[in-house]
C-alpha cells in the first residue's frame, strides 16, 4: 500500500453556479422551516446566463414565496448585472404542492416507539470520516481549501475586482500516510469587475497578501520554498459564474463533505428538508466517526450507514479505522452501537434539526454550502459535536 502521496482537494466559493444552487436550494429549506418546522420539502435547482429553474415538492403550512427567495439569495450574491441579474432574471419553476402525513410532527419530544414508526423513504448507504490531520478532525486538504475559498468571500470588498465565482485547491504531501508539507495552492479567480481589470502581478501579490497569508498563518503547515502557488495561470477570467458555466444543486459533494480525501455517497445534501435520510444520515455518521477519533479509539475512522425503505433505522453499519484503532474494529463497532441511535426519528430529535433555522433567525441550512457542511468555521453544528467520546472511552 502506497503510504507517500500527494493528495489534493477543491473547493469553490459562493458565486460559483453549482454552489448557488445548492445555496437557493437550502435557502428555500430554511424559508418552509422557520414557518413550520414540520414541513417536508425538497428543492432542486438549476441555473445558466440570466436564467433559473427552481424545482420543489413540499407539504408544509408556511407559505413562501420560492421564485423571491431564490432572487434574494443571488442578488446577495454579488454579481455584476452583465453577469447575472437578480432582479429581472427568468425564473421557470415546477412547484409541486403535497398534503401533510401523520409523520410530519415535532419530533423532538418523541418516544422510543414512536420513533421506531417513522421509517425512511429512500434507500440511501452514507458515509462518516474523521481523522487527526486537524483540531476539527478533518482531512487536511478539504480543511484548507475551503478556508482558502471562505477568505475569497471576506476580501470581495477589500479586492474589488475578484468575482463571486472562484475555485481553490490544496495538493499535501504524505509521508507514512501522515501531512508532511504543502505541495501546491491553486486559485482560479473570476475578474468580472468591468471597471477594473488588474495586472497578473497585481493580482498575485493581493491574493499572496490578502488570502493565502492570512489562511496559512493558522494551518497546521506552512508553504516552503518548494511549494507551488499557482494563480490564474491563463491571466484573468473577465467572464465568469453563470454567464460562463451553468449550474445544478449537488454537484459539489466532494467539497461538502471530505475533498475525495473519504468516500461520500455522492448524494446532494443541499435542498432536502430533515425528512431525508440521504442528508440527515451523512451528518450522523460524521458524528459517530468524529466522537471515536475524539475518543482516542483511533487515528482515523470511517461509518457506514446503509437504509433501505421501510425500516427506521440503518440495516448495516460498518466500521473502519484502517488498521489504525487502538482496539479491535468489532469492539469498537460494539461501542459505537450501544451509544448511538442511526434511526431517522432519533437523528432529526437530537440534533433539533426542524428546530435549527428558528434558533439562526430563520438562516442555517443556506449557509453550509459556502462554509462547510463539517469542521469549525464559526457556525455551531451539532453534528460536530463531541459529547459522546467520554461514553465511547
Amino acid at each position: 500500500m502506497i503510504s507517500d502521496f500527494v493528495f489534493n482537494s477543491q473547493s469553490v466559493t459562493a458565486g460559483h453556479p453549482d454552489r448557488m444552487c445548492d445555496i437557493v436550494s437550502d435557502a428555500i429549506i430554511d424559508a418552509f422551516l422557520r414557518q413550520d418546522p414540520t414541513s417536508r420539502i425538497t428543492a432542486e435547482c438549476a441555473l445558466s446566463r440570466n436564467i433559473l429553474f427552481l424545482a420543489a415538492r413540499y407539504a408544509s403550512d408556511a407559505v413562501v414565496d420560492i421564485p423571491e427567495t431564490a432572487r434574494k439569495v443571488i442578488e446577495n450574491i454579488g454579481y455584476w448585472p452583465e453577469d447575472f441579474n437578480a432582479a429581472d432574471c427568468t425564473v421557470v419553476t415546477s412547484l409541486i404542492e403535497q398534503q401533510k402525513s401523520s409523520r410530519e410532527t415535532d419530533f423532538s419530544a418523541l418516544e422510543d416507539d414512536e420513533i421506531e414508526q417513522i421509517t425512511v423513504s429512500h434507500q440511501s448507504t452514507l458515509f462518516g470520516y474523521a481523522c487527526r490531520h486537524t483540531p476539527e478532525l478533518m482531512p487536511l486538504p478539504i480543511t484548507l481549501a475551503n478556508a482558502l475559498a471562505r477568505r475569497l468571500h471576506l476580501v470581495w470588498d477589500t479586492l474589488d475586482y475578484i468575482s463571486p465565482d472562484c475555485t481553490t485547491q490544496v495538493g499535501v504531501e504524505f509521508v507514512d500516510n501522515q501531512p508532511k508539507r504543502i505541495h501546491s495552492i491553486t486559485l482560479i479567480i473570476g475578474c468580472d469587475n468591468p471597471d477594473k481589470t488588474p495586472t497578473q502581478m497585481t493580482m498575485e501579490e493581493d491574493l499572496r497578501h490578502h488570502v493565502i497569508a492570512p489562511v496559512f498563518a493558522q494551518a497546521p503547515l506552512q508553504p516552503d520554498n518548494l511549494t507551488k502557488i499557482v494563480i490564474n495561470p491563463s491571466g484573468p477570467f473577465v467572464r465568469s459564474g453563470p454567464a460562463a458555466h451553468s449550474g445544478m444543486t449537488g454537484r459539489k459533494s466532494d467539497s461538502d463533505t471530505y475533498g475525495s480525501f473519504a468516500r461520500h455517497s455522492g448524494a446532494a445534501l443541499s435542498g432536502k428538508s430533515p425528512s431525508r435520510i440521504d442528508r440527515v444520515g451523512v451528518y450522523a455518521a460524521r458524528h459517530a466517526a468524529k466522537n471515536i477519533v475524539a475518543a482516542g479509539l483511533a487515528e482515523q475512522c470511517e461509518v457506514q450507514l446503509s437504509y433501505s425503505i421501510g425500516h427506521a433505522g440503518p440495516v448495516s453499519v460498518l466500521l473502519n479505522t484502517q488498521g489504525t484503532g487502538k482496539l479491535d474494529d468489532h469492539e469498537i463497532r460494539k461501542r459505537l452501537l450501544r451509544h448511538f441511535d442511526f434511526r431517522l426519528g432519533a437523528i432529526v430529535r437530537d440534533f433539533n434539526l426542524r428546530q435549527l433555522p428558528a434558533l439562526h433567525n430563520g438562516v442555517f441550512y443556506q449557509r453550509l454550502p459556502a462554509i462547510g457542511h463539517f469542521g469549525e468555521h464559526g457556525l455551531v453544528l451539532p453534528w460536530e459535536n463531541t459529547d459522546k467520546a467520554a461514553l465511547l472511552r
